[in-house]
This record gives structure tokens, C-alpha cells and sequence, in this order.
């Protein structure tokens, strides 16, 4: 990246990212509660979605590349939350939830290269 452009491009596509990912959040929390993290399942399975159908749509045609940072790199590097995946997933293991530990690890990983796949066969026909 050269230039400040690409950086201002990640920066606002970040902070949209970063307010979408605690809407959501936050939504499920209210409506479903917290017990289980249905809410950062289900913001990893839509990132997965929209990068993948985002890349493989843009892919040949003439776009803007400001495009490719404002979107998988700023919007959906803030939107999904791998890291508090992760985090979640060590919290149901050591809170002795094992059994919900790995489905909540074997959901993620299933749905979310489902997701990336249903982006690609998406991406290809719009």
C-alpha cells in the first residue's frame, strides 16, 4: 500500500466493521443471552459469507482496487472475531462445558467453510 488512501480505506471500513460485529453482538446477547456464543458463531459464518462472495464476485472484473481494502480487509477483518472465538471456546472448556467447547469448535469451522463456499457459488453467478 502506498500512499494514506488505502489506510483511511481500512480505517473506516474497520470502524464500520468493528459497530456492525457489536450490533450483532449485542443483538444476540439480548435476545438469546450469552451461555453459549451464538453470536460470534454467527458473525464468523456471515464474515466467511460475504469475503468469499465479495473476492470471488470482484474477481476479473474492473473494480476499484480501494475497493479490496475498504471491504475483506478493513469491514470484515473487523467484523469477524476469530480471536474471541477462541477465547470463548478456552472459556466453555475450562468452565467444564467440553462437550459445547468442541461443537461450538466443529459449527464454526463446518458453517463457516460452508459460508465461504456458498460465497464463491454466489460470487459466480452475480
Amino acid at each position: 500500500m502506498t500512499g494514506a488512501v488505502p489506510y483511511l480505506l481500512v480505517a473506516l471500513g474497520g470502524a464500520l466493521g468493528a459497530v456492525a460485529r457489536a450490533a450483532v453482538g449485542s443483538l444476540f446477547a439480548r435476545r438469546i443471552g450469552i451461555a453459549w456464543p451464538y453470536g460470534t458463531l454467527f458473525i464468523n459464518v456471515t464474515g466467511c459469507l460475504v469475503i468469499a462472495l465479495f473476492l470471488t464476485w470482484s474477481a476479473g472484473r474492473e473494480l476499484n482496487p480501494n475497493w479490496r481494502y475498504f471491504f475483506p480487509v478493513g469491514f470484515v477483518g473487523a467484523y469477524t472475531t476469530f480471536s474471541t472465538y477462541e477465547y470463548e471456546t478456552i472459556g466453555l472448556f475450562a468452565a467444564g462445558a467440553r462437550s459445547g467447547a468442541a461443537l461450538y469448535v466443529v459449527l464454526s469451522n463446518v458453517l463457516g467453510f460452508a459460508a465461504g463456499l456458498l460465497g464463491i457459488w454466489l460470487g459466480r453467478r452475480i
